[in-house]
């Protein structure tokens, strides 16, 4: 489809799409904001989203690349970490550790309040912990993921203004988890409620630039400036209450429509546009910002507890006959890079172990035969009467999941694998794959600020560990590992520890890398200036404006 006929079908859309955006929303300027251009405040920016997502209990959704975007203008953190990694000061002015790390003293800014008026002071805090170390299941209520719950011992008010926290095991990761994007500061009263209540977003209650204005399920998100805002990072570098007067975020499912909103002036961001489309929407004049994030790459989290995976040769098999060149050159532009390891080349601890997965079809064919998996007439290798076959669900979460999957999928078939795909929405997929202890491959990443946190999501050795591979705590050296990365004091030590466990969840064929990824893609008019990115890759609007 033609940037001109998409166009043109965002203006004939107008009933579809632009009628229920907020009035108000003019076109944008054809031009890009001078260099120093001065902040105009007011106006009003609609961000097209591709979802909203199934509920907004924080906990559980917090951490969505789609309900994530929100939550991070609705709440403030702890602590801010940008683009680079670079932790800094937020709510928690400085802090201090022991010598073994099981200790921290958190030292918070004065005078910071929820949108109702309480104060988020140390009780405040001490409940926010409390939570995403904990949760409460049998509540409907997740901890978040990547908090590093295994040896939490309790957190404490010893003042207004003070906050100790204490685990049983040393836990670098701690401090730099509170910049993690599931780290949401949230008012006790709405954590008190019960899950049915928190699910309601007008209901959950925030220190952030924004509030809640007026929700539309399934459709839409208005949020308004606080006008008493003045606590924002000092990384940043805002004082004072938000520029923009509201930020509408609507939901529009087809990504061409919502870039082409972007480019006829009925919105000014459209999120997760197709990469294939990027430079065109540059040369059209808009604004493309594909900002990455610290965590794991893009790849297939291969279940170990059910056929074809629970066999080690078959794993390394699919490891090498994935050509990634071909995803790179076919899908993705200049903005993607290849795989390297588990994590994203910008973790520091991260380690080249390329030649633990590169493509090689002949290796992986003989993988293939010494498993005793032999090729039929046409052409799909059986054992024992039973095809060489496994279901792929596209990640609506990834953009071009799907096409990369197709891509997978006509290679490995010239290996003799018989690939299915099935296809879902992001409710649906929420229900069918997302702990579905069935599902053979996950297509698969995640942020994280600290390396330390990674153990988490790889065994099942503590309750609520998301056992990516189900291999329970049935590899000894998988739990060593993880436990050491976890637990170090040094973290130097830590990073050699974090290079065997790279190469060991590499050897075992547990993870099959794709690409570094770059999640979070914001096609912008040229009239949006001052938008931040963090090191999650989320767009912060305490600092933008509009210049229309």
């Amino acid at each position: 489809m033609t940037l001109r006929l998409r166009r043109l079908l965002g203006v004939a859309s107008a009933l579809t799409v632009g009628a229920v955006l907020l009035s108000g929303c003019g076109v944008g300027s054809s031009a890009a904001p001078a260099e120093g251009s001065t902040p105009k405040p007011g106006g009003d920016l609609v961000f097209l989203i591709d979802s909203l997502g199934a509920t907004w209990i924080p906990n559980n959704s917090a951490i969505s690349s789609y309900q994530g975007q929100i939550w991070g203008n609705l709440t403030d953190k702890l602590v801010y970490v940008d683009a680079e990694g670079n932790l800094s000061p937020w709510i928690a002015e400085s802090w201090d550790e022991n010598a073994d790390k099981t200790e921290f003293t958190l030292h918070l800014k004065e005078g910071v309040t929820f949108s109702d008026g309480t104060p988020l002071d140390a009780a405040a805090v001490v409940a926010n912990i409390d939570i995403w170390a904990k949760g409460r299941p049998d509540d409907g209520i997740n901890r978040i993921g990547l908090f590093p719950s295994a040896n939490y011992a309790g957190a404490e008010a010893v003042d207004a203004t003070t906050v100790k926290v204490s685990f049983s095991a040393p836990t670098l990761s701690f401090i730099p988890t509170l910049a993690y994007h599931g780290s949401i500061l949230i008012s006790p009263a709405t954590l008190a409620l019960p899950a049915a209540q928190q699910a309601d977003l007008t209901k959950d209650i925030g220190s952030g630039p924004f509030v809640v204005e007026k929700v539309a399920e399934g459709d839409s998100v208005v949020l308004k400036k606080r006008d008493d805002y003045d606590w924002g990072p000092e990384a940043v570098g805002h004082e004072g209450p938000a520029y923009l007067d509201t930020i509408t975020y609507k939901q529009v499912a087809e990504p061409t429509l919502r870039t082409a909103s972007v480019e006829s002036g009925q919105a000014q961001v459209a999120y997760n546009a197709s990469p294939q489309d990027l430079e065109a929407l540059k040369q059209e004049g808009l604004t493309v910002e594909t900002p990455r994030y610290l965590g794991f790459v893009n790849g297939y989290a291969l279940n170990t507890s059910v056929a074809p995976f629970d066999d080690i040769k078959v794993r390394q098999a699919v490891q090498h006959g994935i050509d990634r060149d071909e995803i790179l050159s076919t899908v993705y532009t200049p903005d993607w890079f290849a795989a390297q390891s588990l994590f994203q080349s910008t973790v520091p601890e991260a380690t080249d172990h390329t030649a633990d997965f590169a493509y090689d079809p002949d290796e992986a064919a003989a993988l293939l035969d010494e498993a005793g998996w032999a090729k039929g007439a046409d052409g799909v290798r059986t054992k024992n009467g039973q095809k060489l076959s496994f279901t792929l669900y596209p990640n609506p979460y990834l953009q071009a999941s799907q096409s990369v999957d197709e891509l997978v999928d006509q290679q490995l078939t010239g290996l003799g694998f018989e690939v299915n795909l099935e296809t879902y929405d992001v409710p649906t997929y929420g229900q069918k794959v997302i702990g579905n202890a069935r599902v053979p491959a996950t297509e698969v990443t995640r942020s994280f600020v600290d390396v330390g946190t990674v153990a988490g999501v790889l065994t099942s050795q503590k309750k609520g560990d998301e056992d990516w591979f189900k291999v329970g705590t049935s590899d000894a050296t998988l739990n060593d590992l993880s436990t050491r990365i976890a637990t170090a004091t040094d973290r130097d030590a830590r990073a050699k520890v974090a290079d065997e466990l790279q190469g060991y969840v590499l050897d075992q064929g547990y993870f099959v890398p794709l690409t570094q990824i770059v999640q979070r893609v914001y096609v912008q008019a040229p009239d949006v200036s001052g938008v931040t990115y963090n090191g999650l890759a989320y767009a912060y609007y305490l600092d933008a404006w509009l210049n229309s």
